[in-house]
């Protein structure tokens, strides 16, 4: 089942070996390790991608990219992971992020007003930014391995179900 889910949303692989962006991994892309589907290689791409989805930097499917070609995981599906961070989804995100990284430093939660100016930045990054920073690294770890082992279980779930089914089916036959 999980299988099936993911193969519905993923696209072709020879539309993103077709990427431009992709061209600096040259042919690497062409291992194919990289878009098969199985077990083994989704977990771990969903794992990936969900490390760097905390990660509070633009360009989080390049990592994605990068760490899943020697981890050997399925490629397409670790940059699509990457997505749930998106414009509407960081805000809530970030703001628990930091809200751990408070936690866990024992300083107290700073308010603070977003505004759009390099000075904002600049204090923030002061104020804000090392609880913010444990935030990001400590749920990156946190939900990567969650996403992984996760993902994992229910796959084992869906062929253990699918295979007592079968074997329902069979004795009813019988």
């Amino acid at each position: 089942m999980p299988k099936k889910i993911i193969k519905r949303f993923l696209p072709d692989h020879q539309t993103i070996k077709q990427q431009k962006v992709l061209s600096m991994f040259g042919t690497v892309l062409h291992d194919p390790n990289l878009w098969h589907l199985n077990r083994k290689s989704a977990a771990g791409a969903f794992g990936i991608g969900l490390f760097f989805a905390w990660w509070p930097v633009p360009f989080q499917m390049w990592l994605s990219a990068a760490m899943s070609i020697p981890l050997r995981v399925n490629l397409p599906l670790s940059i699509a992971t990457v997505w749930i961070t998106n414009p509407f989804t960081m805000p809530p995100m970030f703001y628990g992020a930091y809200l751990v990284g408070v936690s866990i430093m024992g300083s107290p939660s700073e308010d603070f007003q977003f505004q759009l100016s390099w000075e904002w930045v600049v204090q923030s990054v002061e104020t804000i930014g090392p609880a913010f920073l444990v935030g990001c690294a400590v749920c990156s770890v946190v939900f990567g391995l969650a996403g992984y082992f996760g993902l994992n279980y229910m796959w084992r779930w869906s062929v253990r179900s699918a295979w007592k089914k079968r074997q329902a089916q069979r004795a009813a036959k019988k």
